[in-house]
């Protein structure tokens, strides 16, 4: 009965109460975003880092891995006592560097992973094969594009490039065996990958056997922590990261985005907040006098205050799935312009839409609107009835 007349009430000013849901929606959609934005950096940083099992990360002292041109010397040996600890399944060591690839009159430069193709962690095969001998790798799209060239295709590629001399460091014909899709580069960053042994000997490097970073996945039954703290113990070194630690370096470098969401998602709660609080107020104004014969032929306040009340849920119902369809497509659209921004990997989701974050902000946005109408609801409820009828009727 209660929501009947609320919606008997919302009806006679059409243009009024679509204008309050369309503001609504548009909160909603606002709240939602930055729900989305808040947890679901955090969340997509998560499973970035857990794609390929890989719990523990050992980079160069005082570095993160690839922040610098840092290695870390001698690293075959560090791999083999890593493998013969208790618990451990696989090492994946990489060393990072460019590769110098002359096409007509310009070289094109692009990164280049060394790694060993059996346990590698860095990226996923969509065409091709994995290396199989020294002289191959696998590239992905975006170096494939501006080589022109495809797998199956030869390069002659350096790891150095005099550019007085128009002459490549290192030179070495590398034969394209395998188109992959980088995990932890960008969508337009080029990118190939060769044998770790390959790009030792192009940058001359061999004796040193260098490793910019290794990738240690454990036993399922491994407590990772306390792991990540014995192979610290044993190789002082070195920085040895578990999952939950580079997630923590991952929100204070991204600690701006979610302030910014805090603060723009309460700023939506408060508009909404102030939105249904003036639509109920004016919509209460104008019915004064109904309301006075209401409380005058023996209805309770509760029940008038319980009618005003359903019409602001009733709004809020009404605007709650038109502020997820607008926050989605907002949230996409969003999320495509920060992909963009350098060095964010491609598989990196700003916006990642979540149930648990959707519930949450539409419930919030709900319960605020209904407690906005409780105050002008009560406050119109408890007006002297013979004054307020008098007045009416003078009026």
């Amino acid at each position: 009965m209660l929501f009947t007349l609320a919606a008997a009430s919302l009806l006679r000013h059409r243009a009024r109460t679509v204008l309050a849901i369309l503001g609504v929606a548009v909160s909603a959609a606002m709240l939602l975003d930055m729900v989305m934005l808040s947890s679901g950096m955090r969340e997509s940083f998560r499973n970035l880092l857990v794609t390929q099992g890989f719990q523990l990360r050992i980079s160069p002292k005082g570095t993160l891995p690839f922040d610098t041109e840092a290695t870390i010397r001698d690293g075959d040996s560090i791999v083999t006592r890593l493998q013969a600890m208790p618990g451990v399944i696989a090492v994946s060591p990489v060393l990072g560097g460019q590769l110098h690839i002359p096409v007509g009159t310009i070289t094109v430069a692009t990164s280049v992973l060394g790694i060993i193709p059996e346990v590698e962690g860095d990226y996923e095969l969509v065409g091709g094969r994995q290396p199989s001998s020294a002289n191959e790798m696998v590239a992905n799209d975006a170096l494939l594009s501006a080589l022109g060239r495809a797998v199956g295709d030869t390069v002659h590629a350096g790891s150095g490039y005099d550019s007085q001399l128009r002459s490549l460091a290192g030179e070495r014909a590398l034969h394209i065996v395998g188109r992959a899709r980088f995990i932890y580069m960008a969508s337009e960053q080029k990118g190939a990958a060769v044998p770790i042994t390959t790009l030792r000997a192009m940058q001359a490097r061999d004796a040193q056997k260098p490793v910019s970073l290794m990738m240690v996945r454990l036993a399922p039954d491994q407590d990772v922590e306390a792991m990540r703290a014995t192979v610290a113990q044993q190789f002082p070194r070195v920085n040895v990261i578990s999952t939950a630690e580079a997630l923590k370096q991952v929100d204070e470098r991204l600690s701006y985005f979610r302030q910014l969401a805090v603060i723009l998602g309460a700023v939506s709660l408060v508009v909404g907040f102030l939105l249904v609080t003036t639509l109920v107020t004016v919509s209460v104004n104008e019915r004064i006098g109904e309301i006075a014969v209401m409380r005058a032929i023996g209805v309770s306040r509760s029940r008038v205050v319980g009618q005003i009340v359903s019409e602001a849920a009733a709004m809020m119902l009404a605007a709650s799935p038109l502020g997820l369809a607008l926050g989605l497509v907002t949230a996409r659209y969003l999320n495509s312009i920060l992909a963009r921004f350098p060095g964010v990997p491609e598989r990196i989701d700003f916006f990642l839409f979540q149930p648990g974050s959707a519930w949450t902000a539409l419930g919030l946005l709900a319960i605020s609107g209904v407690l906005a109408a409780v105050y002008p609801s009560w406050r119109s409820a408890s007006l002297p009835i013979a004054t307020t009828l008098r007045q009416e009727a003078v009026g």
